[in-house]
């Protein structure tokens, strides 16, 4: 029986517990009643996933009534919380608690990354709009504020000049206030220049094997919205990054699960951005599986039981998802495809529903802006993956009617 703290939303998570439970019989912690779990957990309890507390009572009343092998979380909130249970159901496989500690606040992580000789970019952990002021003046402008410890680019935002700098200080101040225990305040870092990329690593009892790269594409300047990405199981961007990531997960002292790595290939060589111990978001496990033939999912489960994952690619292809937006901010009033090939579309799923309210610029009140939908592809090259997704996005129709003012 393996235990999974929170299943996350269907339309992101659903295949990491899909796939899991077409293997394994699970046992499920969750914050709300199943509805969509149900055909693949054996039992369940509900719980406030961010109460130690309740976590713990849910897990003792699930020991009770069967073996737990193992435990798991696909979400990087809930990390902490599967290390600690994973060590009071008598020690099962897991990282030690002060090494999801440190993934989890980014404050921590650039200090081992340095002391470790990762390269990352220059940090300083700042608590007011001042300090910040300062630690960008010793940086030097471009720099980046980020939360020390959210997820999803929340708070996130690029300042070019100091007359940006307080506006973009509400932004990341205000994501920092609902980031939770593992980490406090804002990081001012130096702005790391070139393309993004990630590393999905799979970690086995300290030894990391790089499983895939994948090719990011960042949008809505300045902040660092995720807008596409893609995997090709022939990349041979992977020799090269795959060292980077294997020495920042080193340095955090990660030994053990999947894990996604992000960085930046600058003029000076790949540079560590930060260090997910967890499955990369937006479908990346299963664009990982289109392009390899590799389960994450899988691999994460049989390291949490103490098996040995199963990392042999049985594929050489290519897979991508591309994140479809609303044109502009307002009411939605049509989400729909318009005809045309789909014979590489894999997957079209829509986020929101006719009568939502579209934003495309993050603010206090909405963290991050909203996607309409999103289209998986598969290709045998990454070229035309490339190729179908560009279709397939322009075949996506949202329109959005203005929202009218209210009067005053």
């Amino acid at each position: 029986m393996l235990l999974v703290i929170g299943s996350g939303p269907r339309p992101m998570r659903g295949y990491l517990l899909e796939q899991t439970a077409a293997h394994y019989p699970l046992l499920l912690i969750n914050d709300a009643p199943l509805t969509w779990q149900k055909p693949y957990v054996v039992d369940h309890e509900v719980a406030d996933l961010s109460d130690p507390i309740a976590v713990n009572t849910a897990a003792a009343s699930l020991a009770v009534r069967w073996p737990i092998a193992g435990v798991l979380t696909w979400d990087e909130y809930h990390l902490t919380a599967a290390a600690r249970l994973a060590y009071s159901l008598g020690g099962r496989p897991g990282n030690a608690l002060a090494a999801v500690a440190a993934a989890r606040d980014k404050a921590t992580s650039r200090q081992r990354f340095a002391a470790a000789g990762v390269p990352s970019a220059a940090s300083t952990w700042v608590h007011s709009l001042d300090a910040a002021a300062s630690a960008a003046e010793r940086v030097g402008y471009p720099i980046v504020l980020k939360p020390a410890a959210h997820a999803g680019s929340i708070g996130v935002v690029r300042v070019d000049t100091i007359t940006d700098l307080p506006a973009a200080w509400i932004i990341a101040s205000a994501g920092a206030a609902h980031q939770g225990p593992d980490g406090q305040g804002v990081l001012v870092e130096e702005y790391l220049d070139g393309p993004e990329v990630s590393v999905e690593t799979v970690t086995h009892r300290g030894v990391t094997s790089a499983v895939a790269v994948t090719r990011k594409s960042v949008g809505f300047a300045p902040y660092f919205l995720e807008t596409a990405h893609s995997v090709s199981a022939v990349d041979p961007l992977l020799l090269k990054v795959a060292p980077v990531a294997a020495a920042a997960l080193e340095a955090l002292g990660i030994t053990h699960g999947v894990s996604h790595t992000e960085l930046r290939l600058t003029q000076d060589g790949p540079k560590v951005i930060e260090v997910n111990a967890r499955h990369g978001g937006d479908l990346i496990g299963e664009l990982v599986r289109l392009a390899t033939g590799i389960s994450l999912p899988l691999a994460a489960a049989a390291l949490s039981c103490g098996e040995i994952p199963k990392l042999r690619p049985t594929r050489q292809r290519s897979a991508a998802i591309g994140m479809i937006y609303p044109p502009a901010e307002g009411i939605i009033t049509r989400l729909d495809l318009r005809p045309g090939s789909d014979r590489h579309l894999e997957h079209l799923q829509w986020l929101c529903d006719v009568g939502d309210s579209a934003t495309l610029t993050p603010s206090i009140t909405t963290p991050n802006n909203i996607r309409a939908g999103f289209a998986v592809v598969s290709g045998d090259s990454a070229h035309e993956a490339q190729q179908h997704l560009a279709d397939v996005l322009v075949r996506a129709d949202v329109q959005v009617t203005p929202a009218v003012p209210r009067a005053a």
